[in-house]
């Protein structure tokens, strides 16, 4: 389901208005059609030359106006930035943000989407507590949202942490002491799992790597050094194409932090040139692997940053510019920075400011928060100058890149 997403960003309501009869063209939904794309001329020509006044002459032939022939992931990004040109700054803001909803009645899940618009949902255990065919029939009465699939998020890794009782597949605690190609094969049955209850997006491969068993990290973790954990990220991933989106977690890694992120900031004093060759490996591979998301963890490398990487401008550059990864960056869950004990990290608003700030497209709450006021103070943020507008426009065209690719990629229904 991921294409690249090289086309650069059209400028102006005018361009936007010239392309969107091309996009109807090319989208694939009711009403479209090619005359748009395919328009001739047919009009007259007038030519000038010495001794003409402007005659007239009827053309010689028919000729294909000029349109340019848009790849995949050009139409998907055409058809984002169209959708952004229309939203309200606190609908983009909305569309930025994860929610879990509990139970394992999609009423509530159904009217919260409707009545707040977030980018997607997070399914917890309490969610699918049965069989497979109860997380289906959940996922199945979401609402849907006509262009746009919706992304359905869910901690998938097996093993100590698997959501879907059906996944009695093997995890990291093993696959790391096998071949690699028992990774590929226990993350295609996953995927098959994930695809077949309606699952759209896994938070479930976990690129940390260390060699140290007293880290809690260590049983989830594919592999204990660089490479070993590369090949099985990047078999994880390929595994995963085009069923399920994949998602590579902790960046940029736990491995040198100790300490657990649910309770506390890990920190370490790690030098960047280090992390680059211990830890940013399984991450670039995955990246190159094709994975559409990268989580960002509570973690402070202080080498690098005094502030956790989910709140670090510097850390979203390095993911960016250094290990080329384009495509959607979300947050653990927030949450969690409020239960560190720390209190520079104790306010939500400040929390969620800032992680828009830093460069994330997603933020990530384990819990239903209340979406209007905390879009309200993001908006006013935005409006006074304390955040860049231009930030929230480049998340959530990225998230709207997504979920359309989702939507092209499940025939129409997501």
């Amino acid at each position: 389901m991921r294409g690249s997403r090289g086309l650069k960003r059209l400028v102006g309501a005018a361009a936007i208005t010239v392309v969107l009869g091309a996009l109807a063209a090319c989208s694939g939904e009711p009403g479209a059609g090619p005359a748009a794309a395919d328009a001739t001329a047919t009009a007259p020509t007038v030519t000038a030359g010495p001794g003409s006044a402007g005659q007239t002459r009827a053309p010689d032939a028919r000729t294909r106006a000029a349109f340019p022939a848009l790849s995949p992931a050009e139409r998907i990004r055409l058809y984002a930035q169209v959708r952004l040109q229309s939203m309200t700054l606190e609908q983009k803001i909305a569309s930025m943000i994860m929610v879990h909803v509990p139970g394992a009645d999609p009423a509530p899940l159904a009217a919260y989407l409707d009545a707040n618009r977030p980018g997607g949902l997070l399914l917890l255990g309490d969610n699918v507590p049965g069989d497979s065919g109860q997380a289906a029939a959940l996922t199945g009465a979401l609402p849907v949202d006509t262009g746009l699939g919706t992304l359905v998020a869910i901690d998938e890794e097996g093993g100590i942490v698997a959501r879907l009782s059906a996944d009695t597949y093997p995890a990291a605690d093993t696959l790391k002491d096998a071949p690699v190609e028992d990774t590929t094969a226990a993350f295609d049955q996953r995927a098959a799992l994930l695809e077949q209850t309606g699952m759209t997006v896994n938070f479930g491969i976990v690129a940390d790597v260390t060699d140290d068993p007293s880290s809690f990290i260590f049983e989830r973790a594919l592999g204990t050094t660089p490479q070993s954990s590369s090949e099985r990220v990047a078999a994880a991933v390929a595994a995963e194409q085009g069923r399920v989106f994949s998602t590579l977690k902790h960046f940029p890694g736990h491995g040198a932090a100790g300490g657990d992120s649910h309770t506390s900031i890990p920190t370490t004093a790690l030098p960047l040139e280090q992390w680059r060759t211990d830890d940013a490996p399984p991450f670039q591979a995955g990246i190159d692997a094709g994975a559409e998301l990268v989580m960002f963890g509570h973690l402070v490398y202080s080498a690098v940053d005094p502030a956790p990487a989910s709140l670090s401008p510097e850390w979203h550059r390095i993911l960016r510019d250094e290990l080329g990864f384009e495509g959607v960056a979300v947050t653990d869950d927030l949450l969690m920075l409020e239960h560190s004990g720390v209190p520079a990290y104790a306010d939500r608003t400040a929390n969620a400011i800032a992680a828009v700030g830093a460069g994330n497209d997603l933020l990530l709450y384990n819990t239903t928060v209340d979406l209007p006021g905390l879009v309200a103070s993001i908006a006013w943020a935005a409006r006074t100058g304390a955040l860049d507008p231009a930030l929230i426009d480049d998340a959530a065209l990225r998230v709207l890149e997504l979920r359309r690719e989702l939507w092209l990629a499940t025939g129409g229904r997501a």
